[in-house]
């Protein structure tokens, strides 16, 4: 027979465990509903800008004085070295700081649009989107090895088993389609350093985790049904599941198994809207030719082919990203890898600005068409910049490459409420390190949470003791107001 005082601790305790899983069970039945996706659905902290994002990552971190920020000044000092005490402190992958010399670039720059946006001869198309651009350059980061780097892009800190931002904004406004995943994660080239790290839900309920779609006819595999099975009979395997997932939520009290019972219902719903989702056909030839979906790679590749057909995927994927937007899913990553160019950086990152440029312009261009580029945050950007000096790793031609550079690098956005033909921070003579208006990797993330309508101090959910947000809690980040339109 139980004690009155083992009784009374058995009953409290399952009366915490079942308030607990309750509180999770209403999210759960709302999100079952078909009234929405997220139980927070709408519920921003301010009025939003942004209602979706297409954030365009270019892993490997892609050459910002190659590509945006003109330094004529690096090209008169091509050769010579830096002051020793400069570079004292820094850190570098594989560059050799006793023997490294500053390289300039054999690119040609031009201001282009009202703006005066500089751009370099590798970025023709988007060139002519200047008025349409946020273009930030004085971006700085505390990581300059890839995987950590991505990482602190991606969730804040680089660290494994954090939420990417993705996630965070999922798990903050839900999706607007109950049809298709509210983050959808869409890949091309040889794959990122980071892999699936950066779009995992981390320590948020794995249902806020990225979906990736595969390229192709069948984006999700094991969607279809196998044959012989009709809905009919597919519901009630369903219901079925369901109920015995039910039954074990009430025994364990696992928040995961909530998950997997909406994972399930999710899939039978995307049974029809993800094949619909890949079609193309009813897209018009001037569409497809924008995006340049049926190009074919360039002779001699680069470091970021993965196949004799990045190029075309590429653009299918930003086509696929503008189409996940007009139907409400709230954030799209687009990984591409790799921009890491330790040597034949003309040749390599002629081939990924080529597969690049084109496709981002015309998805931008085709959003604004489209009235959705007010609504929708594009975002274009790496986890770090490259070094104003040539790379010298022994063993290898000199000067060819640069190395991996965390003290200044370039992104831009467009839409989602930021200003339309804006430069925003400046670096150095030879863009070494920024001389006005720094933004830490953290700011970017406050600034695009405050888009959504998200306080990021406010955004927060309960781990380990803390609780927890995208931003770091070790440092003060704050919103960038001069980029808000």
């Amino acid at each position: 027979m139980i004690s009155p005082h083992d009784y009374y601790l058995r009953t409290r305790r399952d009366f915490l465990t079942t308030s607990a899983s309750g509180l999770g069970g209403l999210a759960l039945a709302h999100l079952l509903s078909g009234e929405g996706a997220s139980a927070a659905r709408g519920l921003t902290h301010f009025a939003p800008r942004a209602k979706r994002c297409i954030f365009i990552f270019m892993a490997g971190a892609p050459s910002q004085l190659d590509l945006f920020d003109y330094k004529p000044k690096l090209n008169e000092l091509n050769g010579k070295k830096m002051d020793p005490a400069v570079l004292e402190k820094m850190r570098f992958a594989f560059l050799k700081k006793e023997s490294a010399t500053l390289m300039g670039t054999s690119r040609k720059f031009k201001q282009h649009g009202q703006s005066g946006m500089w751009f370099s001869d590798l970025l023709p198309h988007l060139a002519t989107r200047a008025d349409d651009l946020c273009m930030i350059k004085s971006l700085h980061t505390t990581q300059f090895n890839h995987h950590p780097g991505q990482l602190m892009m991606q969730c804040g800190e680089p660290h494994f088993g954090l939420p990417s931002m993705g996630s965070w904004v999922t798990y903050g406004l839900g999706s607007e389609n109950d049809n298709l995943p509210g983050y959808v994660v869409l890949l091309a080239g040889r794959g990122s350093s980071g892999g699936a790290t950066l779009y995992q839900s981390g320590y948020l309920p794995s249902s806020f985790a990225g979906v990736r779609f595969r390229n192709g006819e069948e984006p999700v595999l094991n969607l279809r049904s196998p044959k012989g099975i009709s809905p009919e009979m597919q519901r009630r395997g369903l219901d079925a599941l369901r109920e015995l997932n039910g039954i074990a939520h009430e025994e364990i009290r696992d928040p995961e198994i909530e998950s997997r019972i909406a994972a399930y219902e999710l899939a039978f719903r995307m049974q029809t809207a993800a094949p619909e989702l890949a079609d193309l056909s009813g897209e018009s030839k001037k569409t497809l030719e924008a995006y340049g979906v049926n190009r074919s790679d360039p002779s001699g590749g680069g470091r970021g082919k993965g196949g004799s057909t990045t190029w075309g995927t590429f653009a299918r994927n930003c086509l696929l990203a503008r189409r996940l937007a007009e139907r409400g899913v709230r954030f799209v990553n687009l990984i591409h890898a790799s921009w890491d160019q330790h040597s034949n950086l003309d040749k390599e990152l002629d081939f990924n600005a080529g597969m690049s440029d084109q496709p981002v312009a015309a998805l931008i261009s085709d959003l604004k068409e489209r009235g959705l580029l007010d609504e929708t945050l594009v975002v274009w950007g790496g986890e770090f910049g490259r070094t104003p000096l040539g790379e010298n790793r022994p063993g290898r031609k000199p000067n060819t490459g640069r190395d991996h550079h965390p003290n200044a690098f370039t992104m831009f956005m467009a839409g989602g409420g930021v200003k339309a033909g804006f430069n925003y921070g400046e670096t150095d003579d030879i863009g070494w390190e920024p001389a006005r208006d720094p933004v830490h990797v953290n700011d970017f993330h406050a600034t695009l949470l405050h888009l959504f309508g998200l306080d990021h101090l406010k955004l927060t959910y309960r781990h380990g003791g803390a609780d927890k947000r995208l931003t770091s809690l070790t440092r003060e980040s704050r919103v960038i107001h001069d980029w808000l339109a």
